[in-house]
């Protein structure tokens, strides 16, 4: 509770004990109207002032405005009757402001969800000169320092780990408790908690374009997109209050005219009290405070909570998107894949397993590739898994799209695939198995190939059973693989359908395809990782971004970023929406209903200034509460 809410409990408790007090302290006349004024004062004067300066600015109709004229109105009326009873001027405006008391206390706590995310930015970076560990702003690091991280310091800056190994606390980022373990050579972003051992980090990006500067821009920057639902709230109060103030003009002062001019009633304010009382009651009932609070509330709230779950949603009106979308593309490697590749077979010309060879073809390739930086070729060499001497090795080419050519050891080897190949003169053989094929040929004579198979992410099926049972009706895999290896994953997956062979332009123009032939009111979004990925993200109606180690252009085009690179996180993503969307429209029809009823009974006499204050303040305060239940959102 910060400073301002407690003053303005401590007004309310003030106010509440005065008022109980005054109900059982004999008081008449002016003293009586004074003591309650001085109640009404201690427990409205900021009302009355915002309402005041509402007025000098041309600003008029807004809910203090509304609050201030009902309630002086109320002690006018009271006053008027010479009855003393002022307990509902003072009812009005302490009830009103115990509800705003609860408005501010449920947006703080959501803002401290966001501040929880933002404490993951670090204050500091330590650089090691003359032996003496140094304090540096991160701002001032530049790419390729060596950083050192301290046990229980946060990571301030992406990198690679080149000495020392840990377990990281990446809840902050990812939502997730597990610890993370890393060692020398592993890749590790700004914002991870280092738990154990000491690491040394060589920096890979300056800070301000790290993991943690882009997650605290993109949660910043969310606040500031709105939602079609709240522009219409925003729209709708601005055109509300002023008509129901003139509603409650007319009601006023028409009937009792009528009144007195076709049914013969003296003219005088006794023909006018009823009205006005009536009017007073109407105002009060149709403050939109209700509306206009706990609509930005509901998303604000929803904003945060995902954020906590590692899901970040660059505004309010992408929640609103994401809960219409019913057809979720996916691009393969890195997303549903780990984009890493294994050896899964080796085989000789006729096709069987050469146990005896199978290191001689493996050693071949690993060195004929040993200059690529193609992921092939780091699976290659990490399968061979030995040092690679340079020195036997001479006269590297690169076939862009066919292979490599070297000579090893005195013989040309060639490793590629079957375009390579036929290039060379060359017939591979055919092979049985499904996977990404390396043929290897020395001295012109084909020798055999090597069946590389990229690794499916362990959450990945059941990513894609959640989609279907949260209301996704349509799974679809784009990838520029071969349909052979395309099939394989989409079968293993239970993904509904598959293009292959896809080049990035081939991908927009399929995925223009699915919006086209998607119904008007349903959304199709993209989830992808590379930097080929970012013009789809940009064209879908909503691009997902694996965030942990996705490309800065795929997270700069997407509409959201999953922090932990975990494609389960996407049906969280719409569940999410999808309640934070079912709480906006309860508030809005609760909120609705409740006063239009209200309405009806006040404007007919039936309503008191009890009902009203529920109409007004037991509705926001109800609606508030309803919105604080988007920030929760581990279950789902």
């Amino acid at each position: 509770m910060n400073k301002k809410q407690r003053k303005m409990l401590i007004r309310i408790i003030i106010a509440l004990v005065m008022t109980i007090a005054l109900q059982f302290i004999e008081t008449e006349g002016w003293l009586r109207l004074s003591l309650y004024i001085a109640v009404y004062l201690i427990i409205g004067y900021d009302i009355l002032k915002k309402a005041g300066m509402g007025i000098v600015n041309g600003r008029v109709f807004d809910e203090n405005f509304l609050m201030a004229v009902a309630t002086i109105g109320a002690f006018s009326l009271a006053l008027y009757e010479g009855s003393g009873d002022y307990l509902e001027a003072i009812a009005v405006m302490l009830f009103y402001q115990i509800g705003e008391f609860f408005q501010s206390y449920a947006v703080g706590k959501s803002r401290r969800d966001i501040a929880a995310l933002m404490d993951i930015r670090p204050d500091y970076a330590n650089i090691e000169e003359n032996g003496q560990i140094v304090k540096t702003d991160p701002d001032d690091v530049e790419v390729g320092t060596i950083i050192i991280v301290q046990p229980g310091e946060k990571i301030p800056i992406d990198g690679v780990i080149t000495e020392g190994n840990s377990s990281l606390n990446t809840s902050a980022l990812t939502g997730e408790s597990l610890p993370r373990e890393v060692q020398t050579g592993d890749e590790v972003v700004s914002g991870s908690i280092n738990m154990t051992g000491v690491l040394k980090v060589r920096t890979t990006k300056e800070f301000g374009e790290s993991t943690v500067s882009k997650i605290l821009e993109l949660v910043e920057d969310s606040a500031s997109h709105k939602s079609k639902s709240e522009d219409f709230i925003s729209r709708f109060a601005r055109v509300y209050t002023p008509a129901v103030c003139y509603g409650a003009l007319a009601l006023a002062v028409l009937p009792p005219l009528y009144q007195i001019l076709f049914n013969d009633v003296a003219f005088g304010f006794n023909a006018f009290e009823t009205w006005i009382y009536r009017a007073l009651i109407f105002l009060v009932i149709s403050c939109p405070c209700a509306l206009v609070v706990s609509i930005p509330l509901s998303f604000f709230a929803g904003i945060g909570g995902s954020s906590r779950a590692g899901v970040l949603v660059k505004g309010a009106n992408i929640l609103e998107t994401l809960s219409r979308v019913k057809t979720v593309v996916f691009d393969k490697t890195g997303t549903l894949t780990h984009g890493v590749f294994e050896v899964n077979a080796m085989h000789d010309p006729h096709d069987h397993d050469i146990e005896a060879d199978k290191q001689r073809i493996l050693e071949l390739a690993a060195m004929v590739e040993c200059s690529s930086s193609h992921p092939i070729s780091k699976s290659l060499q990490k399968a061979y898994g030995k040092p690679i001497d340079h020195s036997r090795i001479h006269d590297i080419q690169e076939l862009s799209g066919h292979g490599i050519t070297a000579v090893v050891d005195g013989q040309k080897v060639a490793v590629g695939n079957e375009k390579l190949m036929h290039k060379l003169g060359i017939e591979p053989c055919a092979c049985s198995h499904v996977g990404t094929i390396i043929h290897i040929a020395v001295d012109g004579k084909y020798v055999g190939h090597i069946v590389m198979g990229d690794v499916i992410k362990p959450h990945s099926q059941e990513a894609i059973r959640q989609l279907h049972a949260s209301g996704v009706d349509n799974t679809v895999m784009l990838t520029g693989d071969t349909a052979a290896v395309a099939d394989r994953v989409a079968q293993t997956l239970g993904i509904d359908k598959v293009y292959s062979q896809l080049l990035p332009a081939d991908k927009v123009t399929r995925m223009e395809e699915l919006i086209a032939s998607s119904k008007p009111n349903e959304k199709v979004a993209f989830v992808g990782d590379g930097i080929n990925d970012a013009p789809v993200l940009s064209r879908a109606d909503i691009g997902i971004a694996m965030g942990a180690m996705g490309s800065d252009a795929a997270i700069e085009a997407a509409d959201v970023v999953l922090m932990d690179d975990d494609p389960l996180k996407i049906s969280k993503a719409i569940r999410i929406s999808r309640k934070c969307l079912g709480i906006v429209w309860q508030n809005i029809i609760f909120a609705l209903a409740v006063k239009g009823l209200c309405l009806i009974l006040g404007a007919f006499g039936i309503a008191n200034m009890w009902l009203a204050i529920f109409a007004d303040v037991g509705v926001m305060i109800l609606a508030v509460l309803n919105a604080i239940r988007a920030m929760y959102v581990r279950k789902l």
